[in-house]
């Protein structure tokens, strides 16, 4: 019995040696398979040694080494395989990162993503379908449910605004175009306005309604030939004080142009404008300036500018944000600078003594008596001072400073470039008073290059450059009484303004220090001989010669493109409307209602209806009804209270009549003989008539 622990102890003992030699075989052939570029059966080995020993924490550091760094790579592979729509792989190396890692976030969001990816697109393709069959309602709704997953996608966001602009109701100013358009001729003197209106009601099939504020007895005059619906409302507004609201397709509401009205009529749009390259805060300040609108919010932040006013207002808003939302004009700065330093020194001769000492030899004591001087002879007077020295000495030195910086700057922005060292500059203060105290403040000192450039891009790519250019050096040192040190340092600067094409190279020299100095020592008088000079006395020659040069060249990266003439000029109404004048372009001749031909002198008609020859033309114009006149023909009367059918104008046997609403004023149609000159036909005036 008092062996079973010894042999239980022994056992213990045997198999954690086994299982350690275990786990360090798998250990190094895990590290082998690894140099081999094997790392998924090295991570298989690497796990092995960890489980036959937990507590190694070097083959748990392998193992998880390992592990992190094969997950990483293959979740980088997986993300350029999904960049390049190549979901299959990257699924596969989510996959495989799984499988070594099963807690990987990043590989379950990839697994999710590639999920999503595949039902979106499942997605899109049935709205694209449902669009090709105009079924918007259906496309709207798949494309939302992908943007509710995902706003990022920009194939749905894309599908999602050509759907939106399909399905968009037109806006009653879209409708209105193709009866503004339509041709129409107008003569009318002295007429009721809301007559007017009611035959370009009829011509056009437009419905006018009017607020109760417009004058029902209001009266008007207009001669319009060749032109169209919009621009005869546009004169009939513009010339009795009215202003017009759409309110549907084909329905305009008149009211009068003042004040209380345009608040109560006048329809206000709220419009966001995203700005990519303009400030924000200036967009607003030309808004308020040129429209003078009133509701702009500024947000700074997100450079958006939101503005609420007319329509018209909001338009033209867009054309000026357009002109000034355009990528600032950049140039690159191609500059070298170098600075080229030539020494030369010269020591030349013979440098005799310049002073000699005489001094009597001492005598053993070591003390000089009376009796020693008097018995000086050449044998106890010692010489010193006696020595020359012959120097022939020549020193060339030569340096070149180069820098070679590349700026690229906005158009009349600042750049600056320091090439050099920062020098401490130590400044003491000593405060007043009784017991100050000094204290001491360091400021550092730029040395070496510093350029200042400022450019001014031109239309025409040219670029006007404001340069300054200070070159220093320290010199010397200097230090005060109570051990403050100061520095000397050297100058020179230079400042300019060039004006230079794209690609055209400036150089910029002759900031030279020369500095020569002569120094020597010689025997007065043969010191000063020619040539031979030299022989009694030394000298230093030295030629410090200093110079930079400055190259630049400017490189246009972007310029300002000048706008067209459209974009930079239009119309912009007048000081109290921003509604534009209509199209004013010449146009054929109009239909009129019954179907005449609207010519030069009017509707072109002979006596018995045909339409006749040159010169036998005679114009009919719609006349108000109830002023005294002499009749010059038979007029046809429509009668308000009876409500028969207009019969027709004596035009053509094959003109259908013009049917008279009940109840409307009455209208005549007066035919005015013409009195034909060589000249040029002219027509008398028309007379009115009278009704009996």
């Amino acid at each position: 019995m008092a062996r079973s622990p010894k042999r239980l102890a022994l056992a213990i003992l045997v198999a954690a040696a086994l299982s350690g030699c275990a786990g360090s075989a798998a250990y190094r052939e895990g590290t082998d398979l690894l140099s081999k570029n094997q790392v998924e059966q090295s991570l298989v080995k690497f796990q092995q040694a960890v489980d036959e020993a937990p507590g190694n924490a070097a083959y748990q550091a392998a193992y998880l080494r390992t592990r992190d760094n094969n997950a990483n790579r293959l979740l980088l592979q997986a993300d350029r395989d999904l960049a390049d729509g190549k979901p299959a792989l990257a699924q596969q190396n989510f996959i495989r990162v799984l499988t070594i890692d099963p807690g990987n976030e990043r590989a379950r969001i990839g697994m999710r993503a590639i999920d999503a990816d595949r039902r979106h697109a499942t997605l899109l393709s049935e709205a694209a379908a449902a669009t090709d069959k105009r079924d918007y309602d259906t496309a709207k709704t798949k494309l939302n449910a992908i943007l509710a997953e995902r706003p990022s996608h920009e194939d749905a966001r894309l599908l999602l605004a050509q759907v939106t602009e399909k399905s968009a109701p037109p806006t009653a100013e879209t409708e209105l175009t193709a009866a503004f358009r339509k041709p129409i001729s107008l003569e009318f003197r002295d007429a009721p306005l809301k007559q007017i209106f009611e035959v370009i009601a009829r011509h056009s099939g437009l419905n006018f309604v009017f607020d109760k504020d417009v004058k029902a007895d209001q009266r008007t005059s207009i001669f319009l030939k060749n032109t169209t619906v919009e621009a005869a409302v546009y004169f009939l507004l513009v010339t009795n004080q009215l202003e017009r609201q759409v309110m549907d397709g084909n329905t305009i509401l008149i009211y009068p142009n003042v004040a209380a009205k345009l608040k109560e009529y006048q329809e206000m749009s709220v419009k966001t404008f995203f700005l990519a390259n303009a400030d924000a805060k200036a967009i607003g300040n030309t808004l308020k300036t040129i429209l003078k609108t009133r509701d702009v919010v500024v947000d700074e932040k997100l450079n958006l500018v939101i503005v609420r006013d007319s329509p018209e207002a909001i338009k033209l808003a867009g054309q000026l944000i357009a002109v000034q939302d355009v990528p600032e004009a950049e140039v690159m700065l191609d500059v070298e600078v170098l600075e080229i330093t030539r020494t030369r020194a010269m020591d030349l001769g013979v440098a005799w003594p310049t002073t000699l000492s005489f001094s009597p030899l001492a005598n053993a004591s070591g003390a000089l008596t009376i009796n020693d001087i008097k018995g000086l002879n050449s044998n106890s007077i010692a010489v010193g001072g006696v020595a020359a020295s012959i120097t022939a000495n020549k020193t060339d030195g030569d340096t070149n400073t180069l820098a070679h910086p590349r700026i690229r700057v906005r158009n009349k922005e600042k750049a600056k470039v320091v090439i050099g060292d920062k020098v401490p500059n130590i400044t003491s203060t000593i405060s007043s008073g009784v017991g100050g105290f000094s204290t001491e403040s360091i400021n550092y000192l730029d040395v070496g290059l510093t350029l200042n450039v400022e450019p001014t891009i031109s239309l025409n790519n040219e670029v006007a450059i404001r340069i300054s250019m200070e070159v220093s050096n320290l010199i010397d040192t200097i230090t005060s009484k109570n051990g403050t040190v100061a520095y000397r340092i050297g100058t020179r600067s230079a400042s300019t303004m060039l004006q230079l094409k794209d690609g055209e190279n400036q150089v910029l020299a002759g900031l030279i220090n020369n500095e020569e100095r002569a120094s020597g020592s010689k025997i007065p008088g043969l010191g000063d001989l020619p040539i031979v000079g030299r022989l009694f006395g030394a000298g230093r020659n030295q030629n410090d010669r200093t110079e930079i040069v400055l190259s630049i060249t400017p490189h246009l990266i972007r310029n300002l493109q000048r706008p067209t003439v459209g974009a930079s000029e239009f119309g912009a109404g007048t000081e109290t409307s921003f509604r534009r004048r209509p199209d004013m372009t010449a146009r054929g001749n109009a239909v009129l209602p019954g179907g005449a031909v609207q010519t030069g002198g009017g509707v072109s008609t002979s006596a018995g209806g045909q339409p006749g020859a040159a010169g036998q033309q005679r114009p009919y114009q719609a006349l108000p009804v109830g002023r005294p006149a002499t009749p010059v023909t038979p007029a046809v009367v429509v009668n308000p209270a009876d409500p028969a059918p207009l019969p027709a104008l004596p035009l053509s046997p094959d003109t259908p009549p013009v049917q008279a609403a009940p109840n409307q004023p009455q209208i005549l149609a007066v035919p005015v003989p013409v009195t034909t000159t060589p000249a040029a036909p002219q027509p008398t005036q028309p007379v009115p008539t009278t009704q009996p």
